[in-house]
């Protein structure tokens, strides 16, 4: 966990802020600005943003769009973790962000109350399955709290976990209701598996691997 920031300084504890291709969700493939914050109450197996949960620096949120200023012109921003929604401030940043007129996408974990974000936000909701062991942090309550433009990502460690995912998504009537995405563990589970099992059950979901880790190598950070 994080210090809490002072509640007089509208600022956010961050990782680092870059330009990048969009390597997921329904905007995969398009420009974006990421702002990565600090911090992350989870501990998922097979985590690629270690770094994310201690260190980083406060920025006011002027300091952040200074930052962003720097890079080409760009309309999206992805906030991204660790697990954004650790710092209240968030949601006054990301407001900030819909007020500049950026399309705001959210990567949070589904453990923590997804109510105060404010609702032009697209927020990109993990559900956890046993794999990532942390199955029990799943906030079930947050989902009659999703809008139709909310997508929900499931991260899939292995074949069990895909079985899971897919009682959950059919069970909890969330097919239709929101783009489902099933995305496999980089080096567990193999893109043709995943499309495999997808295909033999005929799930309509969308199926996604990390695009960019193709482009980059699979351990670099700021892209």
């Amino acid at each position: 966990m994080i210090a809490t920031e002072q509640a007089e300084s509208p600022r956010l504890r961050i990782t680092e802020i870059f330009h990048s291709i969009q390597g997921e969700s329904t905007y995969a493939g398009r420009r974006c600005y990421f702002v990565r914050l600090t911090g992350c109450n989870l501990r998922c197996t097979w985590c690629d943003s270690v770094y994310t949960f201690t260190g980083g620096g406060w920025m006011t949120f002027d300091e952040i769009f200074a930052k962003l200023a720097t890079f080409p012109a760009c309309d999206l921003v992805e906030v991204t973790g660790g697990e954004p929604l650790l710092q209240p401030r968030v949601n006054a940043f990301m407001q900030a962000c819909l007020d500049r007129g950026f399309e705001v996408l959210l990567e949070t974990s589904g453990s923590l109350d997804i109510a105060p974000v404010p609702a032009a936000v697209r927020k990109i909701y993990d559900l956890k399955p046993p794999g990532s062991g942390e199955v029990q942090s799943n906030r079930w309550e947050n989902l009659p709290l999703l809008q139709p433009h909310d997508e929900i990502k499931v991260v899939l460690a292995h074949r069990a976990d895909y079985e899971w995912a897919r009682k959950q998504v059919i069970d909890r009537g969330l097919i239709g209701r929101h783009p489902i995405l099933f995305s496999p563990v980089f080096g567990q589970v193999t893109p043709l598996e995943l499309a495999t099992w997808i295909l033999e059950d005929g799930l309509d979901v969308r199926m996604q691997i990390q695009m960019h880790k193709l482009i980059w190598d699979p351990s670099a950070r700021g892209v």
